[in-house]
């Protein structure tokens, strides 16, 4: 791994954040010594006092408001990101939903990156304009061009980096700058699943608010849904109302087991990343591979971006194969042992997903002549792995 980014000014600076991940939100003083924070179920909340209950006061109201469980893992989410306040909700997306919701509003217009994870784009076309905001996407690549897209009533402009499934490395300095520069209000929000806080720091690049899906990385055992939105003080209270009279919150148990994995958050991308890497690199120097599409490669269009912005790489790329039939595709993957097939990714399990976004792209074209594949590769033996792949590959040969 390489040398550890800092923690923002609210952290002791002389830690590494391996560190931070051990002590953030917990104080074993505060539960008789144990060093994990107790699991706190429940939706009421007593008040002890008619005068209490008036002025609802109190540090907890009511369970769907939060529990010191569900504020401990927010606490941490906030000190790695090194923002001023977070909130919780019950998925990945329904984090994205509460960011657009909290910062649009009928009448208003935003910018979408074209390489949006798809869910993102359904929210957009059937729900935002339904409620009248103007969704543009844009080309992942603009970078300060983005100041050709905004438009006066400009409210939002959303970014994901790399792009989901197709990882297009976006400048977010440049577009957080052009974004500011026109109209200090407009939001620049960063979808931050893929790089953690431990290998990328949005808000300190000119993000306003930061997305995560906490199903992924942080729980890290593919046996959590929740999501986190984390951002500056300028923009908190907004944020803390639409979380509020939307009802949001993540289960008690989801919250403690990404508290847990956030302990080991650091052991795990580690390992993600090597293996990863060297997974990408051998599927390289596959005869049956077209590219590989992974910014921490040197070849990738995107890497200099990645070095720059990025301290390290997770498990998850993709890569497009030379032309071949539906058939051998499928004869590759459904024979595949150690690789599961399914849509998430972040945890301890190697995945292989086929995919197509060429139906789900306007501004910007999907060209490739063979089929794509996006791996997530997980905690097992890399040549074990390499090993299913190549019996995968012959497979895919035999069919054609």
């Amino acid at each position: 791994m390489s040398k550890s980014k800092k923690t923002d000014t609210k952290s002791d600076a002389s830690q590494g954040i391996e560190t931070e991940l051990m002590h953030v939100g917990r104080n074993p003083s505060e539960y008789y010594g144990f060093v994990n924070p107790p699991l706190y179920r429940g939706s009421t909340v007593l008040y002890p006092s008619v005068e209490k209950l008036k002025a609802k006061n109190q540090k907890y109201t009511y369970g769907r408001r939060g529990s010191p469980t569900v504020r401990s893992l927010e606490e941490s989410v906030s000190r790695l990101e090194g923002g001023d306040h977070t909130v919780s909700t019950s998925s990945g997306l329904s984090a994205c939903a509460t960011t657009l919701l909290a910062f649009t509003s009928a009448g208003g217009h935003i910018l979408v990156t074209d390489s949006v994870y798809q869910p993102v784009r359904i929210l957009c076309e059937r729900t935002l304009k339904r409620f009248g905001v103007e969704v543009t996407y844009y080309d992942p690549h603009v970078g300060a061009g983005i100041t050709d897209l905004i438009q006066d009533n400009t409210q939002l402009v959303y970014t994901e980096t790399p792009g989901s499934q197709t990882f297009e490395m976006q400048d977010l300095p440049a577009i957080a700058s052009a974004a500011h520069a026109h109209n200090r209000s407009i939001v620049v929000v960063a979808d931050n699943t893929w790089g953690t806080p431990l290998f990328y720091n949005p808000l300190k690049l000119g993000a306003d608010a930061v997305i995560h899906a906490g199903t992924k990385y942080f729980g890290g055992h593919s046996d959590v849904n929740l999501g986190t939105v984390t951002t500056t003080s300028a923009h908190a209270e907004q944020l803390r109302l639409i979380h509020g009279d939307l009802g949001q919150n993540p289960g008690p148990e989801d919250a403690q087991l990404c508290l847990r994995g956030l302990r080991t958050l650091a052991l795990r991308m580690e390992r993600h990343w090597r293996s990863g890497l060297e997974v990408a690199d051998w599927l390289a120097e596959r005869p049956e591979v077209a590219r590989v599409l992974h910014p921490a490669r040197a070849d990738d269009p995107g890497h200099a971006i990645w070095k720059r912005d990025f301290s390290g790489a997770t498990g998850l790329f993709s890569v497009v194969l030379k032309p071949c039939s539906d058939a051998a595709v499928a004869a590759m993957m459904d024979g595949l042992e150690l690789f599961g097939m399914g849509a998430s990714w972040g945890g301890y399990e190697s995945l292989a997903l086929p995919f197509d976004p060429a139906s789900y792209r306007s501004a910007t074209r999907w060209t490739a002549d063979g089929p794509a594949i996006r791996f997530f590769i997980g905690l097992e033996n890399v040549d074990d792995l390499k090993a299913d792949l190549d019996a995968g590959f012959a497979r895919l040969r035999d069919v054609g």
